[in-house]
């Protein structure tokens, strides 16, 4: 089950199935993927209900596949509208991530973590590897080394370790604060700032692009920048 909640310019978009860890079944992915494409918020927070984040793919689901490409690609897709969604979607991780619950917490643009955080990719104790977009993003993030290490021995890290490797940028008492402040930022600077450090194209279009995106906002806010250089 996927619960929303709207409060103001956040939207908190929270996995509630605390009796199996918030792991995931097909119809918890079409969930959250509605969750993130139906809102007009400029923040989205995504977190869990309990004592974890997300334990990834619910293993009744998984065990039961007549397709698991399909199933893989499933979950690759909702990655993908997290990672391309026109929000700053930040991942509050309390408690525990696996799997999936990394690899859909590696799709989000920004990953802070409660002092509670424990992160793994324990597939690969059962014959399984993370296939949500896990292979592409862990190494982009923390670095091949990094990537390798903690994917091939499936062992859990805590908040100390995942902050040092760069798999979450702070540690925090309370994400929803994270999100909140990012939320009162400008909007249309956060939606560009997005989009730019996002771009995968060449440099020189991804530098033509800043400079576009500078000028826009500049025109945008010209005033306000006006009166803060007054202050």
């Amino acid at each position: 089950m996927i619960r929303t909640e709207d409060d103001g310019s956040l939207r908190v978009v929270t996995i509630d199935r605390p009796d199996r860890r918030n792991a995931l079944r097909p119809i918890d992915l079409d969930a959250l993927e509605a969750a993130i494409e139906d809102t007009d918020a400029p923040v989205v927070l995504l977190r869990g209900n309990g004592p974890a984040f997300c334990a990834g793919a619910d293993l009744d689901s998984v065990a039961d596949l007549a397709d698991p490409e399909a199933f893989a690609r499933h979950g690759q897709r909702v990655a993908n509208t997290i990672e391309q969604s026109s929000a700053v979607v930040v991942a509050g991780i309390d408690g525990a991530a696996r799997g999936g619950g990394v690899e859909l917490a590696l799709a989000c643009d920004v990953r802070v973590a409660t002092p509670r955080a424990t992160l793994g990719e324990p597939g690969v104790k059962i014959g399984l590897f993370g296939a949500w977009g896990g292979t592409v993003r862990l190494p982009r993030i923390v670095g091949e080394g990094h990537a390798l290490e903690f994917s091939l021995s499936g062992r859990v890290v805590d908040a100390d370790e995942a902050l040092q490797m760069g798999l979450v940028s702070r540690i925090v008492d309370d994400p929803r604060e994270v999100a909140t402040s990012m939320a009162e930022n400008d909007h249309q600077s956060l939606r560009i700032i997005k989009e730019r450090l996002r771009d995968q194209r060449g440099d020189d279009e991804r530098l033509a692009a800043e400079a576009e995106g500078f000028a826009a906002l500049h025109r945008a806010n010209v005033d306000d920048i006006a009166s803060s250089r007054e202050e």
